[in-house]
């Protein structure tokens, strides 16, 4: 008969100094993932350049807020109610606004500071020395007179024969719903016109009379009107390449690299229009191509025409703000400096009084022309008139004849293209319109459109245009061609 060993049980101390030794080494690897995830994370932030990104957009945006829009807040108030909003990225962003410099300084988790100065003729400039002789924009009361001299409403017995007044006003009312709250709505001014007699004008709860409001991508429509007049005046046809455009001796350096490829046949029509065919996108993200742009580019024009053309020129719609960049600096050039080149646009405003307006410029001195214009609501209701008239005021040629129509032309023959005219939108146009399901939206309505809620339409047919800003983080809350519809409703029937 055999024996049968039996192995000796192993020591309660042996067994858990196994256990421990399992243990630890779980939680060494998960210290490594750890790790390794928080440098993944540090190493995206860097690539794409959130940081500095970030800093850039709260430095301008509380800088023009403060110094071009002219409003009286600290910067705690302005981060809460225009940049916070918008991503919670930004609330590790601390900011400082220097009153004397008109300067204000952002810094993510206290490094990546960016600066942004206010600079006379050019507004709000990142990255760029203080400017000891600019003056902030500091808003007036409204003058008493009837708009456009001034900013009175038309009395009753003034309006058209058949406005609606109840109706409009009902209109108005239900648009402030909200106001003030950035979660809502959030309305910030609304200006109804029509047969040029002001019928409406309000402004959002909490903000001076007269302040000036961003445009975001209305100022695209604006930007068209000066570089359509300087063309003009120069005798440039708008068919011409745009490496052709440039006077001698003022073409960007990314005009060389035009010449080589495809992109040597894309016209200056083809900028207004949005048929470059560039290979860029409208990404609005944190890492996004656009606030790449305003925040991360001191030279955005030429940022965006180095990137080359995945599209035949003229053959492909695509809305993209990098290529009114481009744009601004092909007008640029026409000037024979660049302090008449700033100084156009006030001239221009000027002849509408339209005074509050402010264009302003990236780092190296080219218009913003894709989203950096500030006016008030009157302002921005005296530059929709002026579309309406077809550059015309008090009688006068602010600009040449024919820009009406330009913009009224469809950029491309069918689809979404078809809904887009010269740097402005055909809201009512029954092929691509944005509105086109909203039967209440005239078929001929021409809109500028900016990001959150912004809106100047101009409707031929009633001689009306009607004006929306606001500070409209989801969409939702906002629906800009119901607003057109039901203001419509209200006016005088052609």
């Amino acid at each position: 008969m055999s024996e049968t060993t039996t192995a000796a049980p192993t020591p309660p101390q042996k067994k858990r100094a196994g256990v421990g030794r399992w243990i630890a080494r779980i939680l060494i690897a998960l210290l490594v993932l750890v790790v390794l995830l928080i440098a993944v994370i540090i190493g995206a932030l860097l690539y794409f350049h959130i940081p500095s990104n970030a800093s850039g957009m709260a430095a301008k945006s509380i800088c023009s807020a403060a110094f071009v829009a002219g409003r009286d807040e600290d910067a705690t108030t302005l981060m809460e109610q225009d940049v916070l909003p918008a991503s919670p990225v930004l609330s590790v962003i601390s900011t400082e606004i220097d009153d004397q410099q008109h300067t204000v300084t952002a810094k993510f988790l206290g490094l990546f500071p960016r600066q942004a100065s206010l600079v006379t003729d050019r507004g709000c400039v990142l990255d760029l020395a203080a400017d000891p002789g600019a003056q902030p924009y500091t808003p007036k009361p409204d003058d008493p007179r009837a708009w456009p001299e001034g900013d009175g409403v038309a009395k009753p017995a003034q309006q058209p024969e058949g406005v609606d007044t109840a109706a409009l006003e009902k209109v108005v009312e239900q648009a402030f719903v909200g106001e003030g709250d950035p979660k809502a709505a959030n309305a910030r001014g609304v200006a109804v016109v029509q047969d040029g007699r002001l019928l409406a004008l309000r402004e959002g709860k909490g903000l001076p009379q007269n302040v000036a409001l961003h445009g975001w991508s209305m100022t695209k429509s604006v930007a068209a009107m000066l570089a359509y007049a300087q063309l003009q005046n120069a005798g440039v046809d708008v068919e011409t390449p745009v490496v052709d455009a440039f006077p001698e001796g003022r073409e960007p350096s990314w005009v060389a690299q035009w010449r080589q490829d495809n992109r040597a046949q894309i016209t200056v029509a083809d900028l207004f229009f949005m048929r470059d065919g560039l290979a860029l996108d409208e990404g609005y993200d944190p890492w996004g191509s656009v606030v790449q742009m305003l925040y991360g580019e001191p030279d955005m024009a030429s940022w965006a025409a180095e990137h080359p053309a995945d599209h035949e020129p003229g053959t492909y719609w695509e809305y993209l703000s990098a290529t009114s960049n481009i744009l601004a600096q092909v007008i640029q050039a026409r000037f024979p400096n660049d302090q008449e080149y700033w100084t156009d646009p006030i001239t221009m405003f000027d002849q509408i009084g339209a005074t509050t307006a402010t264009l302003e410029t990236d780092t190296t001195g080219t218009w913003v022309g894709s989203s950096y214009l500030w006016a008030s609501t009157a302002d921005w209701a005296r530059l929709g008139q002026l579309m309406l008239d077809d550059g015309r005021w008090d009688g006068r040629a602010v600009l040449p004849p024919g820009f009406l129509k330009f913009t009224q032309t469809p950029a491309m023959p069918d689809g979404e293209g078809h809904g887009y005219g010269a740097q402005t939108w055909l809201l009512g146009d029954p092929i691509g319109g944005e509105c086109k399901d909203y039967p209440g939206v005239p078929k001929d309505t021409v809109a500028m459109e900016g990001h959150w809620g912004q809106l100047v339409a101009t409707v031929p047919s009633y001689d009306a245009v009607i004006v929306r800003l606001g500070w409209t983080f989801s969409k939702s809350q906002f629906d800009g061609c119901q607003f057109l519809s039901d203001t419509v409703a209200t006016l005088k029937k052609p």
